[in-house]
Parts: C-alpha cells; sequence; structure tokens
C-alpha cells in the first residue's frame, strides 16, 4: 500500500444520456479515514441521496483538496465516453490545490498524459476510501448540475432521472426529441433525433 500523500479519482454520469461526465480528484489525511468509514463513506451507488449529501460535506470539510473534473456533451460525441471520462479525470486532477505523489483510478484506464505515478483499481469505490470519496463528490456535484439543468431543458423529468435512461426520459426523446445537452453519440439520443427530424417532414 502507497503510504505517501495520495489522490482517489473516480467519474459518474458515464451511462447517462443527457450532461457532461463528471470526475472528481480527492485528497484525504490518512486521519480522517477511520471517521469518515464509521459515518457510512462508500461507493456512492451504494447510498442514498441524503447520505451522499451528508457525506459530501464531511468529506469536503476533511479533505485536503478536492476537485471537480468534467468532459462536455460535445467532447463526450466527439471523442467516446470512455475517453471524454478519462479527460475529466485528468482535469479533477490537474487542478487540484495540492498535488498528489500519487493516483488510485477506479476502473482499469490509465488516465493518459497524466505526469503522476497512478494504479487503477477495478470496483475502486468499493476498495479504496479516497476513491470512494471521490464518488460522492462527483455524484453529488453531478446531481445538483442536472437538476440546475432540468430548469432550462423541462420535459424529460431530469431532476428524477438525472439524466438517466428512465422510461420517462426516453419517452420524452422520443416525443419532443433530444435537448442541446443529449449525448447524440448515445443510440437513444441520435434515434430520437432521427425520429423528431422524420416527424418534422412529415409535418
Amino acid at each position: 500500500m502507497f503510504s505517501g500523500q495520495y489522490a482517489g479519482v473516480d467519474e459518474v454520469g458515464r451511462g447517462a444520456l443527457f450532461g457532461p461526465v463528471v470526475a472528481a480528484a480527492v485528497i484525504l489525511p490518512a486521519t480522517t479515514m477511520p471517521a469518515l468509514l464509521e459515518a457510512g463513506m462508500r461507493d456512492s451507488k451504494q447510498l442514498s441521496a441524503q447520505q451522499r449529501f451528508r457525506l459530501n460535506t464531511q468529506i469536503r470539510e476533511r479533505a485536503i483538496a478536492t476537485q471537480i473534473g468534467l468532459a462536455s456533451v460535445y467532447e463526450i460525441d466527439r471523442f467516446n465516453i470512455l475517453q471524454a471520462s478519462l479527460l475529466a479525470m485528468r482535469r479533477a486532477v490537474l487542478r487540484l490545490t495540492v498535488q498528489p505523489e500519487f493516483c488510485w483510478v477506479d476502473g482499469n484506464q490509465r488516465i493518459p498524459e497524466l505526469d503522476i505515478p497512478q494504479q487503477t483499481l477495478v470496483k475502486g469505490d468499493q476498495l479504496e476510501p479516497a476513491i470512494a470519496a471521490a464518488s460522492i463528490i462527483a455524484k453529488v456535484w453531478r446531481d445538483q448540475l442536472i437538476i440546475r439543468l432540468s430548469r432550462r431543458y423541462p420535459g424529460y423529468d431530469l431532476a428524477a432521472n438525472k439524466g438517466y435512461g428512465s422510461a420517462k426520459h426516453r419517452l420524452a426523446l422520443q416525443q419532443i426529441g433530444p435537448s442541446p445537452q443529449h449525448r447524440l453519440s448515445f443510440r437513444p439520443c441520435h434515434e430520437s433525433q432521427r425520429t423528431d427530424s422524420n416527424a418534422s417532414v412529415q409535418g
């Protein structure tokens, strides 16, 4: 186990149909790990929204540094979701006000063009506390962003589905077509664009 000052890095929103992919990088003091784990810190997918919000506050209060990076819908469609996710991770790490000596990266893909030693960890958000912290920070930040965007793009039930492909979201795509924040490289969005175009021609 690496004993220096290290960051946990994770992303959220990879499977969503709407909005950017968001990553977080978090450096935690080793002394805070037991208290955060005792408070319930773990993979954000295993937590309720209320639990994530509470832990997000605790992590930010105790962290040495936290930072967000994102890749836009344009970048997702241009590069593909994997490369956009890695780009968001790289941006999060490079924006940290304290440079880590090492990064634990969730998944099995290394962050490209990062001049910091790194190690990937499959299911890292379940195995490494710093990655779990990053997953919570990224999830809360992205959820809050999508809720704000839901006011600009009503009709897709975004406040409830957070940009993921729920039944209501997919039905809205078929009925009103995609918004500028939908990922047209994703099949449901691409197909709804085609359906919307056909409906316009027929009309």
